[in-house]
């Protein structure tokens, strides 16, 4: 099934995303186009400071867009409340919780407020979201530990099952493998597919782990200097997009095996 086919979840046409200073918009990166259907994984990579992170917060709306559309199950993401967004979309970034007192349980909960009445009690569905969170990532065993005993990569599983419990069609995730050794980054990167496949909801992430965003990746937003990308990794691969990511004379990117090599 193409794209066409399937059900655009998000949608960014002709956009131009930075900051503003003084009022005076600073431009990081413009021109970029993508459809992410349900169902996909979908990551954005590029080098430190090319505007990953800018991208992504732009796309939910925490900073605004400089130029260009933004359609969040087609309709415009200025359209959005911040209540309605919370049913749309949720995000899962790198920063620390507010309280690191809250046990797993209570914090892959709090994925449920989007949905329980005014009081935040639990129905049993919301009960059942978040049962479903836990096994699908396999945190049942520290649902009554407190975050901070939890090692990065537990709270990260943890921060990923209260997106889940929200239970909304796009998840969006800023470097979910931060400080993570290399088993822990792949697999959460292969949680992320397995998830997108099973649940059919679109996840978009960014990464410095381009070589594993290759391997996993239904599509991929390539922020090169000169242009931003955005198709399926092989297609990628076979019009050099990755050879304008890096100085060449330090490091090179090798089509053949799909992987970044350092120069000797």
């Amino acid at each position: 099934m193409t794209t066409e086919e399937k059900n655009i979840i998000l949608k960014a046409n002709d956009l131009s995303i930075g900051y503003f200073n003084k009022k005076k918009p600073i431009l990081i990166s413009q021109n970029i186009h993508f459809s992410l259907a349900e169902g996909e994984l979908v990551s954005v990579v590029g080098a430190n400071g090319i505007g990953k992170s800018t991208l992504l917060r732009t796309l939910v709306g925490l900073q605004t867009q400089l130029n260009g559309s933004i359609e969040l199950n087609r309709r415009s993401l200025k359209e959005y409340t911040i209540i309605q967004l919370a049913s749309e979309l949720s995000l899962v970034l790198t920063e620390t919780p507010a309280s690191q007192n809250l046990s797993v349980l209570e914090l892959i909960s709090l994925g449920r407020q989007p949905h329980t009445n005014w009081m935040g009690q639990l129905s049993e569905v919301d009960k059942k979201a978040i049962q479903y969170a836990l096994e699908a990532t396999n945190t049942e065993s520290l649902a009554k530990r407190k975050c901070f005993e939890l090692s990065d990569g537990q709270l990260q599983l943890v921060y990923i099952a209260r997106a889940l419990a929200q239970d909304t069609p796009l998840i969006i995730l800023d470097e979910p493998t931060t400080h993570l050794d290399i088993y822990h980054r792949a697999y959460i990167l292969k949680l992320l597919k397995d998830l997108a496949k099973e649940t059919n909801k679109t996840i978009l992430f960014s990464t410095h782990e381009i070589d594993l965003a290759i391997q996993l990746s239904d599509k991929m937003i390539v922020m090169a200097p000169s242009k931003t990308y955005f198709d399926e990794p092989c297609n990628l691969i076979n019009h050099g997009r990755f050879d304008e990511l890096f100085p060449k004379e330090t490091i090179s990117f090798d089509a053949k095996i799909g992987r970044f090599i350092v120069k000797s």
